[in-house]
């Protein structure tokens, strides 16, 4: 089978498509046909090999797992002998390792069915940013009707689904973005929007009960500012700190301030679970967020996904359809 493989770490023109080995299901898992694959910054970190704290983990010198992608749409192939949960034929979205490939193994506890109003590339689009971006607000931030939300990187992967869950929650929501996202983050529901270009969500006229901050540059003590005297600011991910912390360093940061500052600042970081995948795919369901594609690119094409990706310029996901 055809799959996009790394044999080394660096920029996007380390990936190649080849062939591998088509894999067959463990007693647990279940082999899919992969019709669609999201992108997101994970993948650019696995390509790239940074942060370098993370090495020990996923090799220090090379990959230990060649193949990239995480986030999978697609129908089972086959199951394992211990599968109940689906069966051949069945359309699931969900996480697995090496989702960048014509098919691809996972746990059947890392899936969910795809909700029939939503296409592959929709699916695709929708695990590892949707759970974070539900985490951040339900699990972490215990958003409640009528809270002001503020969502910074309204106009990227998390960003977009929080704007939306936000509202699904009944919070009123402010939406932080650029120029050229600024419609889109006000068509996916925000009640208001700030074109960070121009103004400072901080300035003092307004107050948030609860900050979901995606963008990663901005300094603790300036969303602070912008916090209720009891608010709570949630980070989500971080590419500032160089290439051995990239990011990690503010989330550090963060977690060493929790017991000096009444104003709970909370980091988030998505695990694949049944019950977040089962949540987002209701909501989908009943028309409560919808994900936003961008961009899709073909197989061949990854290593420019990867590309545009790092540049930060997306609107919403980026997929791979394969």
């Amino acid at each position: 089978m055809k799959a996009v493989i790394r044999d080394t770490y660096g920029p996007a023109d380390v990936l190649r498509l080849g062939d591998v080995e088509k894999p067959a299901p463990g007693d647990d898992e279940v082999v899919l046909r992969v019709h669609a694959a999201g992108v997101d910054m994970g993948v650019w970190h696995l390509v790239e090999g940074v942060p370098y704290l993370m090495r020990p983990a996923i090799g220090l010198r090379k990959p230990r797992a060649p193949l990239i992608g995480t986030d999978v749409a697609g129908e089972i192939e086959a199951v394992g002998a211990a599968v109940t949960r689906f069966k051949p034929g069945d359309r699931v979205f969900g996480t697995c390792d090496g989702a960048f490939a014509e098919f691809a193994r996972t746990a059947q506890d890392r899936l969910a069915p795809i909700p029939e109003n939503l296409t592959f590339e929709q699916a695709a689009a929708l695990p590892t940013s949707g759970m974070t971006a539900l985490m951040a607000l339900r699990d972490a931030g215990k958003v409640r009707p009528g809270q002001q939300v503020l969502v910074i990187g309204a106009g990227g992967g998390v960003g977009t689904f929080a704007v939306q869950l936000a509202k699904a929650f009944g919070a009123e929501v402010t939406g932080v973005c650029s120029t050229s996202k600024v419609e889109l983050v006000r068509s996916i529901g925000a009640d208001h929007v700030v074109d960070y270009t121009v103004e400072d969500f901080a300035d003092g006229e307004r107050r948030y009960d609860l900050i979901v901050d995606t963008a990663g540059n901005r300094s603790l003590s300036h969303l602070r500012r912008a916090l209720t005297p009891r608010g709570t600011f949630v980070i989500v991910g971080g590419e500032e700190g160089g290439r051995w912390l990239a990011g990690m360093d503010r989330q550090l940061r963060t977690v060493l301030l929790g017991p000096f500052t009444h104003r709970r600042p909370l980091v988030v970081f998505a695990f694949p679970k049944p019950e977040l995948l089962e949540t987002l795919a209701e909501l989908a369901e009943q028309g409560k967020i919808a994900p936003v594609v961008d961009k899709t690119f073909p197989l061949s094409e990854a290593p420019e996904a990867v590309r545009e990706l790092a540049k930060g310029h997306a609107r919403g996901k980026m997929v791979i359809t394969v």
